[in-house]
């Protein structure tokens, strides 16, 4: 987020969003596990596509990092992923990004990974499913 390490500037507009990557791609049964590191370019498209149409500020943070990507802005978000490695790496960064944001009730993490849910709660941040998430990129995209 805006307020925390290696992230941009604040716009001003819209909500912030911080994404369990993973997570949201995990949610929707489309058989992304055949091909992982496809699964993660397409939805950092369709992200870039949803903050480009709603102002939102969204950081989106991997548990895994397809060789051909690095870290860094595309379009109008930031892209992530996590220093560990494993299921549920990105957990971490998450959870520090909402305690070293000086403002965390402003921010909502996307996931549906309850024992995250509870992490990032007890420091302040609001929470999304993953599927209320998802409902929202589709029904952004369907009014375009």
């Amino acid at each position: 987020m805006s307020d925390a390490p290696g992230a941009r500037p604040r716009t001003g507009r819209g909500k912030r969003w911080l994404v369990d990557g993973m997570n949201v791609i995990g949610s929707r049964p489309d058989r992304w596990w055949n091909d992982p590191d496809r699964a993660v370019r397409r939805f950092i498209d369709e992200l870039v596509d949803y903050a480009e149409a709603t102002g939102d500020e969204v950081v989106v943070v991997f548990d895994r990092r397809p060789p051909d990507l690095t870290p860094g802005t595309r379009g109008r978000i930031e892209v992530m992923f996590a220093s560990r490695t494993g299921r549920n790496a990105a957990d971490h960064e998450i959870v520090e990004l909402v305690a070293e944001a000086e403002a965390p009730e402003t921010i909502t993490v996307v996931t549906s990974d309850r024992a995250l849910v509870d992490r990032v709660k007890q420091r302040g941040a609001r929470v999304a499913s993953a599927g209320s998430f998802r409902r929202r990129m589709d029904d952004t995209r369907d009014r375009r």
